[in-house]
């Protein structure tokens, strides 16, 4: 399996895919811990996460995966969201909340 397809089929097997520098409980950069929080100020307490510290493939494959240069990089349902200063707008206008409420929703029921 390539990097590629590993990324795709982390993206695609869990509603929420955060990854970052570092883990959730312990970012490594402070734009990684940004994203854990604005999570975490829209109730989402559990999600995916994956820590590109640990493998280089996957931190620059996932860079290709998305056409996305920066780290951290949130996927919801499949689909890229963006990074740490995207997510922080999406959660000032509401739009962050209803796309998570949407995607965890639908895997509690």
């Amino acid at each position: 399996m390539s990097v590629l397809d590993t990324i795709r089929a982390q993206v695609s097997s869990h509603p929420v895919v955060l990854y970052m520098k570092g883990t959730p409980q312990f970012p490594q950069c402070g734009f990684s811990a940004t994203a854990v929080s604005i999570l975490h100020a829209c109730g989402v307490k559990d999600f995916f996460s994956v820590n590109v510290l640990e493998d280089q493939a996957i931190r620059e494959g996932v860079k290709q995966y998305a056409n996305w240069p920066t780290i951290p990089q949130l996927y919801i349902n499949g689909q890229f969201i963006g990074g740490a200063d995207i997510m922080r707008e999406l959660y000032q206008s509401g739009e962050l909340q209803r796309l998570l409420q949407s995607a965890v929703g639908a895997h509690q029921s």
